[in-house]
């Protein structure tokens, strides 16, 4: 009889385990069932905000691959808006809710993917049920909201919760759909994912295409008018707005998990090793952004929910469900986004984590441009870097200009990755011509300059 592999969750992790898995394995030797509670599978959830703001016209280019897909070329039995409700280890099985006909199947597995990927923080006062309030984690999500966008009364203002790449990319979307925005932060700067000097440098970007930013400053409930979101309460008063888009960040899925007895870390995501076995618990493995994995920098567990590793964990499970052999390393916490034109980079870690880490360290900022000087759109660009003393070993970096600024972040991102040191980093062979770059490239010009910085602390 043909063992069964149960995969919950049908976006990225989950869906890149069970086609790895069958490519090693016929469907006479493994049956995969995936359970789905929404519309869509292997959807790119980063490119909702280009969907929202029209850049992306329609839905169905963010899909990957349909269900309709999934079925045919691989194999599996894709059980949309079916979500599950319970696991039983003991007996091997798992419980799910048919959320379109009602009803509950339960389905017994040999092995069980568990890539339930993360849920949205949202706090007491986005629960109220108000009409307009909306995350933006799933495709579902986006759907909502381009409905509400869409519908009369056309709401004409609206206020994002919270300054991260979501609330960023969001406010961006909505004011070029022609929305008055308004982005509410409770710490003191947006984009906390880089450092203050760098930050201020997108914040100024962000003012600049109309987006008006309030920081220091918690949203403490809402109003509403006829069932609709009317404004946002906070200690400096009301603002008017005809729809709120929360971006507070997210949390591991893991709800499911616990209440199966699977172990979580100290992130709240699912514990796995190397393989995403989960750690103890023989035929279950996890993926995506319910699990906890390390940073290679301070070899510490981190919770980084990017689709880059939730596709990485998957392949690397299906790989060797299938029979192979696969490890996932960790993460160094890579992430680009942009403000309209201006780009914004970020590897390894910031000052404060490297202070929380116990690294003594130099920071230093750089600054040049994209371009040659003389070549026309040659732009400003600046670049910092955290070297630990004494060794000058690469432990951040972060980048914001514009054109052919982000993916540069990309060459501190493979040097941090293979611990080079910043003196390192002043010797390598990088392209140049005018159109792409000065002759000497921003990455080496930072480089010389903490190699710089190092020495001085050294007199």
């Amino acid at each position: 009889m043909a063992q069964r592999l149960i995969v919950i969750g049908g976006d990225a992790a989950g869906m890149a385990a069970a086609s790895q898995a069958r490519r090693r394995r016929d469907r006479g030797d493994l049956e995969i069932v995936a359970f789905e509670r929404g519309h869509f599978t292997s959807y790119s959830a980063c490119g909702i905000p280009y969907w929202i703001s029209g850049l992306v016209p329609e839905r169905d280019e963010l899909i990957a691959r349909d269900p309709a897909t999934f079925r045919e070329k691989f194999a599996v039995d894709v059980r949309m808006r079916h979500e599950v409700t319970a696991i039983d280890l003991d007996r091997r099985e798992v419980v799910a809710r048919d959320l379109g006909g009602g009803g509950e199947v339960r389905e017994r597995f040999d092995t069980l993917v568990y890539a339930t990927g993360a849920v949205p923080t949202k706090p007491d006062w986005a629960r109220a049920g108000a009409g307009g309030v909306f995350g933006v984690q799933t495709l579902d999500d986006g759907a909502a909201l381009r409905a509400w966008l869409e519908s009369e009364p056309r709401p004409r203002r609206a206020v994002v919760v919270g300054g991260g790449y979501i609330g960023v990319e969001m406010a961006e979307a909505l004011i070029q759909r022609g929305l008055s925005v308004t982005l509410v932060e409770q710490a003191e700067q947006p984009m906390s994912t880089v450092d203050p000097d760098m930050a201020e440098l997108v914040t100024d970007a962000m003012r600049a295409i109309g987006i008006t930013i309030r920081t220091g400053l918690a949203v403490t409930g809402l109003e509403e008018t006829d069932g609709r979101v009317s404004a946002v309460v906070t200690a400096e008063g009301p603002i008017p707005t005809d729809l709120v888009v929360l971006g507070l960040g997210v949390r591991p899925n893991t709800a499911l998990a616990e209440a199966a007895g699977l172990p979580l870390g100290v992130t709240g995501g699912v514990r796995v090793d190397r393989r995403m076995r989960v750690a103890g618990v023989p035929g279950v493995w996890a993926a995506g952004d319910c699990v906890e994995t390390v940073h290679r920098v301070t070899g510490m567990p981190v919770h980084v929910p990017l689709g880059t590793h939730a596709n990485k964990q998957g392949r690397v499970a299906g790989i060797n469900i299938g029979g192979g052999y696969a490890t996932f390393l960790g993460v160094i916490g890579t992430a680009v986004t942009k403000v309209c034109d201006l780009e914004v980079g970020r590897t390894g870690l910031r000052e404060r984590d490297a202070r929380a880490a116990g690294f003594e360290f130099v920071s230093v900022i750089a600054q040049s441009t994209n371009r040659a000087g003389y070549y026309p759109g040659s732009r400003p660009m600046t670049v910092k870097l955290i070297a630990e003393k004494p060794s000058g070993r690469l432990l951040g970096a972060q980048i914001v200009g514009w054109s052919e600024a982000a993916k540069r972040i990309d060459t501190l991102a493979v040097a941090l990755w293979n611990g080079m040191t910043v003196d390192d980093m002043t010797a390598l062979d990088l392209g140049y011509a005018p159109p792409y770059a000065p002759v000497w490239d921003p990455v080496l010009i930072a480089a010389r300059k903490a190699v710089d910085a190092l020495t001085a602390t050294d007199r």
